[in-house]
């Protein structure tokens, strides 16, 4: 099950670093293109986001292989659920009804959610 954890987990992670990591040091101008939703979120906001995300990511990888306080994947797996939900509200709150990607996201966090309850 850990393997499974670190394969699941370990690939959740790298697309919300480099997803948030974009969203911390990108203008509104160079996030436009692939993020639509960035015109009606102020840039504080949308830099917050990417900063949970790369808190999240490392929240999923260092506590597991660390051993110290483990409870905090269980924690940033249910973040990323959370957080892609919201993401899929703000879609759909602007017409774009492409949510797929983040549907797949939410379930692969809730994948990792269900891995991380096999050393808690």
């Amino acid at each position: 099950m850990n393997v499974a954890y670190g394969i699941v987990a370990g690939l959740l992670a790298l697309f919300h670093l480099y997803g948030g990591g974009v969203k911390v040091v990108r203008s509104r101008e160079r996030l436009r293109p692939m993020m639509a939703w960035v015109d009606s979120t102020p840039m504080p906001a949308v830099r917050a986001i990417g900063l949970i995300e790369v808190l999240g990511a490392i929240g999923l990888i260092l506590p597991p292989l660390t051993g110290i306080a483990p409870s905090l994947a269980l924690a940033a797996a249910i973040g990323f659920v959370v957080l892609q939900i919201g993401a899929i509200r703000v879609h759909l709150r602007l017409g774009d009804r492409r949510i797929a990607l983040n549907i797949t996201l939410m379930l692969t966090a809730a994948v990792t959610v269900w891995l991380s309850t096999a050393w808690l």
